[in-house]
């Protein structure tokens, strides 16, 4: 039996054994409609209304009182959720990873709507999204068939204010100071930003009202990074006959594998957000609503760089070799006074003489804006509902980066980053102490852009048959969208001078966190430059486009659904509600890029492809009463190709090793087909105990993979992203979440909020080869507690959230995959009501600095990255009138 043909029996017995019957169900709108909250606890009971009204497996967060998430960005909040990580960027929770799949399997919307994104693929950054401009969050952990097809892992849909509906001030300020101790110890740079929001409702009648939100936002979060840059396994090995990388170090017969270099870069970020969010609401009459939203965020990102780099390729001698003796890098590994260490057949600490120190003094700057908005139009008959729906959102993201270069050359250098030991490098001179060379070409990364719009349109339709039939209701519609992606790129090398830096433009400092390196130089890019390089050499003038970078990609998605709404009484004298339906989707892409041979020469190609899924689906609750709930759920689930693997561009390199790269126009989908299940209790307001079960059955999953292939006589290993890699991934979750309403007097004012997830699977990444990476996303152990107290005006919290190792794309590189390690991270918030009016909060999170550490190749003695991005403190005043 097909697997489509499993899915369909699952299906129809799931309708026939709920088919006692459902109430009438409408939309999912109407079932996650949310009275006025106050404070954070009425928060939490309005988030479990949201899951118990729910037919689907659902998380929720409610916030309809403007401003009351206790984070900076809503990313933050949605990472607590049951089953859901966020990975780190710049010390913020940037995208989310849901039941051990990475971000490129979750689908993200705004009010229902799917938005465009200044990622080179389809991720969502959901730092973009100000926490105050969100009334709700859901995360859909099931699928239905009113779903916009895409989240194998799950749909994230992102709320804002209705306007009519909400209840609260009409005017709500919020303003205070944000420290960040990560760039304390970073000379001439201040660590304390601003955090503001201002919003207003106004309704000019009962049938009409607006609201306007503006956000700004300041972060010094400035860090220290430590970089590992691989070793000369990691990547293709050479074509047979081509020189090797590597040679056997203690002579025992194996080969022995060596790093090509580290980095430590130290970032003083200067990164800005403004926002600015308007709705309407228009309701005349009780049959015909009309609203309209619109939402735009601007982030603008500067960020000076003072890096060190050591080994530096070949000519640092860290993977050098000197000819003398067998092997590429035999003789520096066996130099007088040379020492090194071996974990599984690779250097993960050694002391090499004569080693390459690069200074780089670069400047980093990021634009990047959206914009989505929509117009709705609801029309309800006595039977018959109509709903119609526009939308249209637009990405642009504009980056820069330019480097200044020139070295210094110690008697020798030592490293020691193997699993469980802080990164450490020393050397037999500070770098202050030695001559700097202005011997190395410069760099100017940039401009490079990348423009998304997203256009699309729904309209949907619902019957209510009321009487006493087991089906109640029927919806059924239709989507259309297209959407457009662009990339381009510029970049060029100014030629070193070979003068020699000038002491007196440099100076010293060493960070008292993260790796143990010796102190960092610095100095003023221009200055240097003026001496490093020739008058004019940054001049955009003489950029030239890299055109493996330039690519289009157009999609354009053609969507239909049914679905049948049930309810009845059901087994175990329970009442059961539930729908049957499925999804067609029709998926058009047109791939544009340039294509390069073996020589450098590129062509301009268009590639075009199309599919289509039909995708089933069925969900049903079953009630007991009492707050007993049983939910059941299986669906085929579809997450469309990222983007930018779609691309039909490809580049090679012209010297040994010979490797390339390149995009592929005729992936697939990702697809799966699961089964959901979950019990809940929600034995009081606030509180439930609840455990769910889930399984994928997934039939085509992308991944890199290294191929070999010939142009022009030569042999290629071409990396590019193919579909492939069948297996499953199951999973349990745990929630638990209850005030102490059992404890005497002032202890019944504390609670707990805590969930468990595992994930298990036998999905792999195509690499390494012969020791491939786990799923990017899987961590197979995550878990949240919070510890809540809430009495007369004052709430505090202190958040404690952990996750096991998880495979990662860090950065815009999707074959650049690492293994994030264990994080254990704490948080507290704090808030007081002075009156009605006026409130106060204080914030700290990663109170206990953990630190971000990564490793490369499936081995935690190979070191990717090590990240110490500090605590933030925060202190804001609202006002409410």
């Amino acid at each position: 039996m097909t697997r489509h043909a499993i899915l369909l029996a699952a299906v129809s017995g799931l309708a026939l054994t709920s088919a006692a019957g459902a109430y009438a169900q409408t939309t999912e709108t109407s079932q996650v409609e949310e009275v006025v909250v106050t404070g954070v606890r009425k928060s939490l009971r309005d988030a479990l209304a949201v899951k118990q009204g729910s037919d689907k497996v659902v998380e929720a967060i409610s916030a309809k009182d403007i401003g009351i998430l206790p984070d900076v960005t809503i990313a933050e909040s949605i990472a607590r959720l049951p089953g859901v990580n966020a990975t780190r960027d710049r010390g913020n929770d940037s995208q989310a990873v849901v039941r051990g799949l990475g971000a490129r399997l979750v689908l993200g919307t705004i009010n229902n709507r799917e938005v465009a994104s200044s990622e080179p693929d389809r991720n969502v950054r959901w730092e973009i999204y100000p926490s105050e401009v969100v009334s709700g969050v859901q995360v859909y952990k099931s699928q239905s068939a009113d779903l916009i097809a895409g989240g194998v892992a799950a749909t994230i849909n992102i709320d804002t204010i209705a306007p009519l509906d909400y209840r609260g001030p009409a005017f709500v300020l919020r303003a205070g100071p944000v420290f960040y101790d990560g760039g304390k110890d970073i000379p001439n740079y201040g660590t304390t930003g601003y955090r503001g929001s201002g919003s207003f409702v106004h309704k000019l009648n009962d049938d009409l009202a607006v609201v306007l939100g503006v956000t700004a936002q300041r972060q010094k979060n400035g860090y220290g990074s430590f970089t590992g840059w691989g070793y000369n396994d990691s990547n293709a090995r050479p074509p047979a006959g081509a020189s090797d990388y590597s040679s056997d170090l203690n002579r025992d017969g194996k080969v022995d594998y060596t790093p090509w270099g580290a980095q430590m870069s130290a970032s003083r970020i200067d990164q800005k957000r403004t926002g600015i969010s308007g709705g309407l609401q228009f309701k005349p009459t009780d049959r015909f609503e009309l609203k309209a939203d619109a939402l735009y965020s601007k982030i603008k990102i500067t960020e000076v760089q003072d890096q060190t780099v050591w080994g530096a390729n070949n000519w640092g001698n860290w993977n050098r070799g000197d000819g003398t003796n067998t092997g590429w890098n035999d003789a520096d590994y066996h130099a007088a006074g040379a020492s090194f260490t071996l974990i599984n057949n690779a250097v993960v600490a050694g002391r090499l003489p004569f080693s390459s120190v690069q200074t780089v003094l670069a400047k980093y700057s990021e634009d990047k804006d959206l914009f989505a908005g929509g117009l709705n139009g609801k029309w309800t008959g006595d039977q018959w509902t109509v709903t119609a729906d526009a939308s249209y959102s637009k990405a642009k993201r504009k980056n820069t980066w330019k480097a200044v270069r020139f070295e210094a050359w110690p008697a020798w250098t030592t490293f020691d980053w193997r699993a469980g030991v802080t990164p450490t490098i020393t050397t037999s001179d500070e770098s202050i102490k030695l001559s700097q060379t202005a011997d190395l070409a410069g760099s100017h990364d940039g401009p490079e852009r990348l423009n998304d719009e997203l256009k699309a349109a729904a309209l949907d339709f619902a019957r209510d048959f009321g009487g006493d039939s087991v089906f109640k209701s029927v919806q059924f519609g239709v989507r259309a969208s297209d959407r457009t992606k662009d990339h381009t790129r510029f970049t060029f090398s100014p030629a070193a001078t070979g003068a020699t830096v000038p002491a007196s433009l440099l100076s010293a400092y060493k960070l008292s966190d993260g790796a143990n390196v010796p102190a960092l130089l610095t100095g003023d890019i221009d200055k240097i430059a003026a001496v490093a390089y020739a008058a004019g050499a940054f001049d955009l003038k003489n950029a030239s486009e890299d055109l493996g970078s330039r690519w289009a990609v157009n999609e354009k998605v053609y969507e239909g659904f049914g679905k049948l709404n049930f309810a009845g009484d059901g087994v175990g004298g329970s009442w059961v509600t539930g729908n049957v339906g499925a999804r067609l989707v029709h998926t058009e892409t047109s791939s544009d890029g340039m294509q390069q041979d073996a020589a450098s020469a590129f062509k301009a190609v268009t590639i075009d492809n199309s599919y289509t899924d039909l995708l089933p689906s069925a969900n049903a609750k079953l009630d007991f009463g009492d707050g007993k709930l049983i939910r059941l759920g299986v669906a085929k689930v579809i997450a469309r190709p990222p983007l930018d693997e779609l691309r039909a561009s490809r580049t090679l390199a012209n010297w040994s090793p010979w490797t390339g790269s390149a995009g592929n126009p005729k992936l697939k989908p990702f697809e799966a087909i699961q089964f959901d299940a979950s019990a809940e209790y929600y034995f009081r307001p606030e509180a439930l105990v609840a455990i769910s079960y889930y399984y994928k059955a997934v039939d085509s999953y992308i991944g890199w993979k290294q191929t070999p292939a010939t142009f022009n006589g030569q042999t290629y290993t071409v990396a590019s992203p193919a579909n492939g890699g069948s297996g499953h991934i199951q999973g349990a979750e745990l929630t638990f979440q209850t005030p102490f309403f059992f404890l005497p007097g002032p202890l019944s004012k504390f609670g707990i909020y805590s969930n468990y997830a595992y994930v298990d699977s036998n999905l792999k990444e195509f690499s390494p080869v012969n020791n491939p990476l786990r799923m990017t996303g899987l961590a197979k152990n995550t878990a949240t507690v919070d510890l809540w107290y809430s009495n007369a005006g004052f709430e505090a919290r202190l958040g404690w959230k952990y996750h096991s190792p998880m495979t990662v794309i860090y950065g815009w590189n999707g074959s650049d995959l690492q293994t994030l390690q264990t994080e254990k991270t704490l948080d507290f918030s704090s808030s007081y009501q002075v009156n009605e009016r006026i409130g106060v909060r204080f914030q700290v999170n990663n109170l206990t600095n953990q630190e971000l550490r990564m490793y490369r190749d499936n081995d935690p003695n190979r070191i990717g990255r090590y990240d110490s991005y500090g605590r933030r403190f925060l202190v804001d005043v609202t006002l409410k009138f």
